[in-house]
């Protein structure tokens, strides 16, 4: 996996989970994290306004994932799929989260362990 395309994956990740616990169980998917990103993906390549479907999914996903489970396999999914989204760039994954009004209490980092 590309370290570019790894880093920026994690920080969308980051940009949409919460970082609250809540007991119920896993909503999140893979396919739900897929469907709620692809809209974001030509802005993480190219760059320039991001598209309201992005931010859709990327607050939509936020809300979704409410557990640390929900977090957790988010996180993994984005892992997998970095890997079939060539030429990220990381500074576009990075500013996302504001782009979509979404405030996220980490920083993004390019070692981010999904189990944590």
């Amino acid at each position: 996996m590309a370290g570019g395309a790894k880093v920026a994956m994690v920080a969308v990740l980051i940009a949409m989970v919460a970082n609250v616990s809540h007991t119920t169980e896993s909503a999140v998917t893979c396919q739900l994290v897929v469907s709620s990103l692809t809209p974001c993906a030509s802005y993480l390549i190219k760059g320039g306004s991001v598209p309201k479907s992005c931010c859709n999914g990327v607050q939509s996903l936020y809300k979704d994932a409410e557990t640390t489970s929900d977090r957790q396999t988010a996180c993994r999914c984005l892992e997998q799929a970095a890997t079939l989204v060539p030429g990220i760039n990381v500074d576009n994954a990075v500013n996302l989260p504001a782009k979509c009004d979404v405030s996220i209490p980490y920083k993004i980092s390019p070692v981010f362990n999904c189990s944590t």
